[in-house]
């Protein structure tokens, strides 16, 4: 069977290095990007140097009307899907509670939450052996955030993250005998674009030392963590939120 990957927010970061590690592990890759085509299209000829089918498509992972025309897409370009990484994700601004607006508290859930449930409901749709499919691995991309609780921070990101960790445990459970795994990593201090859209640029080397291994984790190790649940390697392992924060 062709080992088939939707990953969401493909074009940089943990979903650019997973991407290409997926293809170095065998997948073909739709890769959904949100605004940055140019790097979409890098990744997408990352993939195909390495002797794997690919795509790109723009969307918005909160649109339902989005995601729809994505796995359409996945469906006529590459074939059956086998794996789905929620990777997609944002990010705001340092603030407190009493500093927030509804509206970005409407864009932390609709990215970060309803995006993840949006496409893992279509995954299953494609997977599930109750609607006659082969089964096949869903990975959520949690948060440190959401057991630190990121207070002062983002809260709002964390309890999003949070939302994460519950849905992949309960989900897991939901479609365990329909031939579905569904787990998550939790990324710790990772050395990657989103520090900079909240406004946090320096980020990673301002708080390594908040880290028992004293350093960032790359985005890499992190794909390393993705593509482990991803593949045959972990077939007895569903419902687990695997840390992944240098310690801490």
């Amino acid at each position: 069977m062709n080992k088939i990957m939707i990953i969401t927010g493909g074009s940089r970061g943990i979903g650019a290095a997973t991407a290409l590690l997926a293809a170095e592990r065998g997948f073909d890759v739709a890769v959904n990007y949100a605004s940055n085509q140019a790097a979409a299209d890098a990744v997408v000829k990352g993939i195909q140097a390495k002797g794997r089918r690919a795509f790109a498509l723009k969307g918005d992972v909160g649109s339902e009307a989005d995601m729809l025309k994505l796995f359409d897409a996945c469906d006529k370009q590459l074939g059956t899907l086998t794996c789905l990484v929620n990777n997609a994700g944002v990010v705001d601004v340092k603030a407190r509670l009493d500093q927030m607006s509804v509206a970005r508290w409407q864009r932390m859930f609709n990215v970060n939450v309803i995006g993840s449930m949006i496409c893992a409901r279509e995954a299953i749709k494609r997977m599930s052996s109750k609607h006659g499919g082969k089964g096949g691995t869903i990975v959520n991309l949690s948060s440190a955030a959401a057991r630190l609780g990121a207070g002062g921070q983002y809260v709002d990101y964390a309890t999003a993250k949070g939302a994460i960790d519950t849905f992949t445990l309960g989900l897991a459970r939901e479609v365990a005998s329909e031939g579905i795994r569904v787990n998550a990593v939790r990324p710790g201090i990772i050395d990657t674009e989103i520090h900079a859209s909240g406004g946090e640029p320096n980020r990673v080397e301002q708080s390594k030392g908040m880290v028992p291994m004293q350093r960032g984790g790359t985005a890499r190790e992190i794909a390393n963590a993705i593509l482990w649940l991803a593949s045959d390697e972990s077939t007895y392992t569903t419902g687990a939120v695997i840390d992944s924060t240098g310690g801490r």
